[in-house]
This record gives structure tokens, C-alpha cells and sequence, in this order.
């Protein structure tokens, strides 16, 4: 009978490791800020009540729920981080 072996993997955060989370969170709220004004300016040249016009407005609606967003992932990623950083200190002690 054979003994499987189970691999256990661990991910840590570290505060080294929020930089290029930052960074990643500036560049995408940047590139949806771009892109929703890309929507408002082709939405604006829609005939008013056209299927056209819809789908932009339908399209600025969907995008614009990722930016609302933005402050509850940070909130989660800050406090992943915080949190890892107190358990390999009390696992430490």
C-alpha cells in the first residue's frame, strides 16, 4: 500500500509585497477611468433611444461597478497582508 503525499503550500504576504500590488491597483483604476470616459465620449455620439446608445450605456453601467469596488479589494488585500504578517510572528514566538 502506498503513502501518498500530500504537498502543502503556504502563500505569505509581505510588506515588500504590497508595492506591486499598488501598482496594480493604480494602473487598473487608471485604464477604467480611460475606458469609461472612451464610453461616455461614443455614447455621446449616439442618436438618442438607438440600440447603439443602450448598449454603451449598458456597457459604462457594467465597467463602472469595478471602480465601486476598488476601496473593499484594497481594504481585503491590506488586511490579508497585516494578518499573515501577525501569524508568522506568533508562529515564530
Amino acid at each position: 500500500m502506498k503513502q501518498e503525499l500530500k504537498e502543502c503550500k503556504e502563500v505569505e504576504f509581505d510588506f515588500q509585497d504590497l508595492l506591486p500590488i499598488g501598482i496594480t491597483l493604480v494602473v487598473l483604476s487608471i485604464v477604467l477611468a480611460y475606458g469609461l470616459q472612451v464610453q461616455g465620449e461614443v455614447r455621446d455620439d449616439m442618436t438618442e433611444n438607438s440600440y447603439e446608445r443602450n448598449a454603451t450605456v449598458e456597457g459604462i453601467k457594467a465597467v463602472a461597478k469595478l471602480p465601486e469596488k476598488l476601496g473593499t479589494i484594497v481594504t481585503i488585500i491590506v488586511a490579508a497582508v497585516i494578518i499573515g504578517i501577525l501569524v508568522r510572528y506568533f508562529r515564530a514566538r
